[in-house]
């Protein structure tokens, strides 16, 4: 590979449910991450970083279209995304790359643009527009078992049966037993591998895009990482005394435990999540972080490789997650809802051209929709003015804007078009079952549809988010404060696409922007 390019390499990386306090480099007491950290010793980490919104499809809309979900209309997985809506990858077409992608993108087609009864119609996980695809590893992950075959390993199990640890749990216990594969033939270390082949091939510059299912359910890892780290280390949970106390706190909570089932998280397990008892939440804990440094490990694998190629300094590298991770916080598994474990997600963005920020910290919030008009930034593309995001240049360049956003914002939806449960059991309908969530240094306000009662912490009080005062006379005025300004980002970001632009006698006046990846 030439070793300085007319344009820059782009490495987008994505950790499915990789919690934004699980780094060394931002203070974890645990949890290591040592390649992580590399990376943002030369580039900017940020602290305040949030997905907007929960689970895998909706989060990744975000990512992906620089949307919050009111405007990009993914609300869970299987929600079609709009075809006119451009996105990175579509963009970075346009601008010569060849967009590659390793892994998954979780990305319904739009229904419209497609014949009757297309087998794409029957899966959330198609791949994003513009995309080209090198490895594809959907949910049942028949690319990287065929490959564990290959390697004489017994894969008979399939997946999700294969993650199951060796000997399964011992009676209610969860266990730390490893699965039967090893730490070199994990799906990360899988497409980790096939990128790596992949480069190896490249001349251009050129655009990957790298998306891990680790540290995703289910919760298993191979030694050493299944041992690496002792269930009774860790920060204490955040959460009620018990699981009844949380469920009488909002209807919501309620219900959200009612619903989390053991399976989900430990194949071949039975019962509740809220009914695991604190011993086997500290174990499952204890193994994703595990996890988590099992990522590093390839991470740090692929630093190398890209230094190798002779490409380190010609790559942009953006480092993160499409939403995060309770683990045990309020006695949850899993993400969704409202709480900051849900939502606070890494995010290290490294470019070489900009070394004078390197190693930098931000405090200020940012957000999942501000990645795509960072990277038409960073490419001297012209700029989408319609997108929710902002660009995060300026924190490269170490020059902070000084109108810079005070809060984050993310939204959930928790509508079930296909059974209904969640309309039958608020006994509203689907429009109303939502939540949109403001977030700042001192307060976070929950709003919710179809009548449930909103939510007001007090953040410097209660950073656990135990205690809701939205009924507190003392905090009346907060509450009509918050409400407001949720209102009022509603107002501000409601779908741009062509409103910034007008006609007039002497034609199109104002900002032409991109809608469906076309100018």
């Amino acid at each position: 590979m030439a070793a300085k390019s007319r344009r820059p390499n782009i490495l987008l990386i994505s950790c499915d449910q990789w919690r934004g306090d699980c780094l060394s480099a931002a203070g974890h007491p645990v949890v290591k991450t040592p390649n992580a950290d590399a990376l943002a010793a030369e580039g900017v980490l940020f602290m305040q970083h949030y997905g907007g919104a929960a689970p895998c499809s909706p989060a990744r809309a975000c990512l992906y279209t620089g949307l919050y979900q009111m405007n990009n209309r993914v609300c869970r997985n299987g929600t079609p995304l709009d075809a006119r809506h451009g996105n990175m990858a579509l963009s970075a077409r346009a601008l010569g790359y060849d967009p590659t992608l390793f892994g998954y993108t979780d990305v319904s087609p739009d229904p419209r643009t497609m014949a009757p009864g297309d087998p794409r119609l029957k899966s959330y996980e198609g791949v994003l527009p513009g995309f080209s695809v090198r490895q594809f590893l959907p949910e049942h992950q028949k690319p990287w078992l065929s490959w564990l075959k290959a390697r004489g390993v017994d894969t008979s199990a399939g997946s999700p049966g294969i993650h199951r640890p060796v000997g399964g749990e011992a009676g209610d216990a969860v266990t730390s037993a490893p699965p039967v594969y090893s730490r070199d033939e994990t799906p990360t270390a899988f497409l980790a591998g096939e990128f790596i082949r992949w480069l190896d091939e490249q001349d251009a510059p050129w655009f990957a895009h790298v998306s891990f299912i680790s540290p995703h359910p289910p919760f298993v890892v191979p030694q050493p990482y299944n041992t690496l780290y002792d269930p009774a280390d860790g920060p204490a949970f955040r959460r009620q005394e018990s699981w009844q106390v949380e469920a009488e706190s909002h209807p919501y909570l309620a219900y959200d435990l009612g619903r989390q089932k053991r399976r989900s998280f430990r194949p071949g397990t039975d019962g509740h999540v809220r009914d695991w008892g604190d011993d086997n939440i500290r174990a499952i804990r204890a193994i994703y972080y595990g996890m988590i440094s099992e990522v590093d490990a390839q991470l740090g694998r692929i630093w190398q490789a890209i230094k190798k190629a002779n490409a380190w300094d010609d790559t942009i590298i953006v480092l993160t997650s499409d939403h995060a991770e309770m683990m045990g916080d309020h006695f949850m598994l899993g993400k969704g809802g409202f709480f900051d474990g849900s939502y606070h997600i890494p995010l290290i963005v490294r470019d070489p051209r900009r070394g004078n920020a390197a190693g930098s910290i931000v405090n200020h919030f940012t957000e999942a929709v501000d990645i795509f008009p960072t990277l038409l930034d960073l490419l001297d593309a012209d700029a989408q003015l319609h997108l929710d995001g902002r660009s995060l240049k300026p924190f490269l360049q170490d020059e902070p804007p000084k109108d810079w956003r005070d809060a984050a914002h993310w939204e959930f939806d928790f509508r079930s078009i296909a059974n209904g449960e969640a309309e039958r059991h608020f006994g509203i309908g689907s429009r109303q079952c939502n939540l949109a969530v403001i977030r700042t240094e001192k307060f976070k306000y929950v709003h919710f549809g179809g009548g449930l009662p909103p939510l007001l912490f007090d953040m410097q009080k209660d950073p656990g988010e135990l205690a809701n005062v939205a009924a507190d006379p003392a905090y009346l005025s907060v509450r009509l404060e918050f409400a407001e300004r949720l209102l009022a980002w509603r107002a501000e970001h409601l779908d741009q696409s062509l409103a910034l632009a007008e006609l007039t006698d002497e034609g199109v006046v104002g900002m032409w922007v991109a809608v469906g990846g076309r100018q």
